[in-house]
């Protein structure tokens, strides 16, 4: 599958479409595993949808003890898998985007994971079939770039770490990477031909 999600936060206009559809998904149990987020509230009404990276490293598989949390061939970062989970929680608490979320109710992690149920049959995720503005996108790199204005940036920096992701953020054309708080809340700061932000 070389078809990814693709994020534009400058489409995005807060309207959570996208976190009604990912609810009816049946795989997630009628949670919603993206979220709306103000980019900086104190700024602006400016919102992003947040949904997971899928790191080419995922720390979430990385730090889990059990192993239960598996990246596809197709570099997609899958939830927990039930059985494995241990409610740790480790997964949650080592995201650099604070995508993982823990449902205590199922004692598990729930994540996004891409509608794989969808997506590995040739349809697009629930998010993304609903996006009205096009702020979620999901085709391959080829389909989706000539249509838009804006760059599609997969480098994001939290402090002196790089992390690289599966999933792409849209960004103004002089981009190179996105720089990223230490809450995992995107900041704003782009990074241009490497000079410091």
């Amino acid at each position: 599958m070389n078809e990814t999600m693709f994020i534009d936060p400058q489409r995005c206009i807060g309207c959570r479409s996208c976190v009604a559809a990912c609810r009816e998904c049946s795989t997630h149990k009628g949670y919603s595993m993206i979220f709306v987020d103000y980019i900086d509230r104190s700024e602006t009404t400016a919102t992003m949808p947040t949904i997971c990276m899928h790191c080419e490293e995922p720390t979430c598989a990385l730090v889990c003890p059990a192993d239960a949390i598996k990246q596809n061939e197709d570099g997609v970062v899958m939830s927990a898998l039930k059985p494995r989970c241990l409610d740790c929680r480790n997964c949650v608490n080592a995201c650099p985007f604070g995508v993982p979320k823990y449902n205590s109710a199922m004692h598990l992690q729930m994540k996004c994971d891409m509608c794989y149920d969808r997506t590995s049959e040739g349809l697009m995720p629930m998010c993304a079939s609903v996006c009205p503005t096009g702020a979620l996108a999901f085709g391959t790199y080829e389909q989706i770039v000539p249509l838009r204005r804006t760059k599609p940036v997969n480098a994001h920096v939290f402090g002196n770490q790089s992390v690289k992701t599966k999933v792409y953020m849209m960004l103004p054309t002089d981009a190179d990477e996105v720089s990223i708080d230490g809450c995992g809340v995107f900041e704003g700061q782009i990074a241009l031909d490497g000079a410091p932000v």
